[in-house]
């Protein structure tokens, strides 16, 4: 049993609180990714976890048992950093070795536990190298190896992949997974990366300023974020975000007066100050006659399958009708177009413009997105 489950915690410097009343609970065998920008406070929970900061209150609970006062080497886990903190006059056998060795092992099990975890890494050709003789990705394969020979209750990883180039990276992200998988420990995992959030985790954490503010699937995430900030933080362009109020049943005025009634989406009473979001890739190119927002092109940017196309809404002050819009790499546009766009179905979001919370619920049988019967714009021409 090695769920892990965390009640309430805080953690403070002196008077300056930077966890604030923070619970997860993680079933057995589970991967979490606790996701956010520096200083939200994600490595200081992780470290919590481990024992390495403690705990001003709350409680922190690992394989049924309270850990709170536990040192680290008590908590039954095994933790992989970002600088693979490995010993360096050591062969790659010898460090994985090391913590058995601590833990006073047989040699005989210690020799089949790192062969074990060496055939599962590919290390096996590396046991007698030094890590100076590895690449980045060896090395970070030799630091997850120590902490698989351990067996421990959980893993916990504190963004192990940052110094990786892009390539490896994503190599190292489906090797972790798989392993994590195959194994079935409890894994919890630190990163700022949001792709490698998403491609990861069971269930994600998306921290703030010491706080969770959503906890859920990736998709979930993505598709519900639960406020402004979460929306803007996940997803790659930024969600985009029109301030508006609500006109009741007639729909959403933005602040360059055009109305837009999203499909799917219930509307809060007139008068209310919301923040309408939009992703990028759920605005969909139409014909002018069934155009939801129309998007001043300002900068394009031309990754191949897609264009991003830059800009804001005619009329609207600076700020405040920005908008981006992912297109088919197939589409002609430039500079100085302006493109009549549709929100696709369901896809609108909106948010309290004083709280940031989610407020609409959307009406998910309506089919989103779909394809309108319509002419090729000139841009599509």
């Amino acid at each position: 049993m090695s769920a892990i489950n965390i009640r309430n915690v805080r953690k403070s410097y002196g008077s300056v609180e930077v966890i604030h009343g923070v619970s997860i609970d993680i079933a057995d065998g589970e991967f979490i990714v606790i996701v956010g920008p520096s200083g939200c406070g994600k490595s200081t929970l992780l470290r919590m976890v481990a024992g390495l900061e403690t705990i001003t209150s709350g409680e922190i609970e690992i394989g049924g048992r309270v850990v709170n006062r536990l040192e680290p080497r008590e908590r039954d886990i095994a933790m992989v950093f970002q600088n693979y903190a490995l010993y360096p006059h050591m062969t790659v056998y010898d460090n994985m070795a090391y913590g058995l060795k601590i833990a006073g092992l047989s040699k005989a099990d210690i020799k089949t536990r790192v062969a074990k975890a060496a055939e599962m890494l590919q290390l096996t050709p590396y046991l007698d190298r030094k890590p100076r003789a590895l690449s980045g990705g060896q090395r970070q394969r030799v630091a997850m190896g120590r902490a698989l020979v351990r067996d421990p209750a959980a893993f916990l990883l504190d963004e192990p992949l940052s110094n990786l180039d892009a390539k490896l990276r994503v190599q190292m992200r489906l090797e972790i997974k798989q392993l994590q998988r195959s194994v079935g420990t409890t894994a919890l995992y630190v990163t700022h990366d949001q792709v490698e959030a998403m491609t990861l985790a069971d269930r994600l954490v998306v921290m703030h300023d010491g706080v969770a503010e959503q906890i859920d699937t990736p998709m979930a995430v993505y598709s519900r974020p639960a406020t402004t900030y979460v929306a803007g933080f996940i997803g790659s362009p930024a969600m985009n975000m029109l301030p508006a109020e609500s006109a009741g049943n007639r729909g959403l005025t933005l602040t360059n007066g055009a109305v837009v009634k999203p499909r799917g989406t219930r509307l809060p009473e007139a008068g209310r100050k919301v923040i309408l979001g939009v992703r990028p890739e759920h605005l969909v190119l139409v014909a002018p006659g069934n155009a939801d927002l129309e998007l001043d092109v300002i900068a394009i940017e031309t990754l191949g399958a897609d264009t991003l196309a830059h800009g804001k809404l005619p009329g609207a002050a600076n700020g405040d009708g920005d908008l981006v819009a992912r297109l088919p790499g197939s589409v002609s546009v430039k500079p100085g177009d302006r493109l009549p766009l549709a929100i696709g179905p369901g896809m609108a979001h909106l948010f309290d413009a004083g709280t940031g919370a989610r407020l609409e619920e959307v009406d998910l049988t309506v089919d989103a997105p779909t394809t309108r019967t319509r002419k090729k714009t000139a841009a599509e021409a």
